[in-house]
């Protein structure tokens, strides 16, 4: 790869990694938790958030939005809520969340980072408590769009690995209502406007991802699944193969969709650059945005 095809990319991470962070941090649950949260006991939370490090979230028990607004001087009025990966037992929060937060912002993109609870509640449905975060930040930043100068029907979501299955779940599974109302925010509907998938993680039957092309009972695409844009490698165990399978299954539903799949890469490598052309991705899903007209100033 031309050593200056992500240029552009570089100096976006190289400055977001020396950017004092000073991100509004929303609390998303402020009436407190869902009824059916399961809880962590105090000496094994202790534990697990002293695993936490400069790159990885290790335990979070109260679910939080950071918020970076575009620069006035740029904002298109898009937004894109953004999910960390980490297997749903950490969160990468740099490398998957502020970089890419500080990326969207370069060409006017709004970015919300989402800390949704880590580490896994509940074994068989790993994504159950994450996906009512997802949905809650999804109706909490469009029910304060005209806060963030956002248009609401250009909200989408973005995650990786098992963020992706969230970001997935949050297309699929938005007429799942997996919470009761609390507030006015829950008024407002749950569905993206569009949804990003990178490297995507568990869209298997039981969460499998390496042994199995086909897609689980989970992905129900539908006509009224949200565009997506999807990326990933063929060396990603059967990730790629399931992407695949998955953007099948959207052009069967006539969702007008991309995917990129790369040879080489593997997998959890978020926007930095390395020597393969998975590094492209970025490019590729800025100019999706821009074609599908989310890009457009308000």
């Amino acid at each position: 790869m031309n050593k200056f095809t992500n240029l552009s990319i570089i100096i976006t991470i190289a400055f977001a990694a020396f950017l004092p962070i000073q991100a509004e941090e929303i609390n998303l649950w402020p009436n407190g938790l869902p009824g059916d949260a399961v809880k962590i006991d105090p000496q094994t939370a202790a534990a697990l958030a002293a695993k936490t490090t400069d790159e990885r979230i290790a335990f979070v028990d109260k679910p939080t939005l950071s918020v970076f607004p575009a620069n006035p001087e740029k904002a298109n009025g898009c937004g894109v809520i953004i999910c960390p990966g980490g297997g749903y037992n950490i969160l990468a929060w740099p490398k998957e969340g502020v970089e890419v937060a500080k990326w969207f912002n370069s060409f006017g993109v709004s970015a919300f980072v989402l800390k949704y609870r880590v580490p896994r509640r509940n074994p068989e449905k790993i994504h159950w408590e994450p996906m009512q975060d997802i949905q809650r930040s999804i109706r909490l930043v469009r029910h304060r769009a005209k806060t963030w100068n956002l248009d609401p029907n250009r909200i989408g979501t973005l995650g990786f690995s098992a963020g992706g299955h969230l970001t997935v779940m949050s297309g699929v599974q938005y007429e799942t209502q997996c919470y009761s109302p609390t507030d006015e925010a829950d008024k407002e509907n749950c569905r993206p406007n569009f949804i990003c998938p990178i490297y995507c993680a568990y869209l298997g039957e039981g969460y499998n991802d390496r042994t199995d092309s086909s897609l689980g009972s989970l992905v129900t695409v539908t006509p009224e699944t949200p565009p997506t844009f999807l990326a990933v490698t063929w060396d990603d165990a059967m990730r790629g193969a399931q992407s695949a399978s998955l953007f099948a299954r959207l052009r069967e539903n006539k969702v007008e969709s991309e995917i990129h799949v790369y040879t080489k890469g593997g997998h959890g490598y978020g926007m930095r650059p390395s020597d393969f052309r998975v590094s492209e991705w970025p490019r590729q899903l800025q100019g999706w945005l821009e074609a599908r007209g989310f890009l457009s100033e308000k």
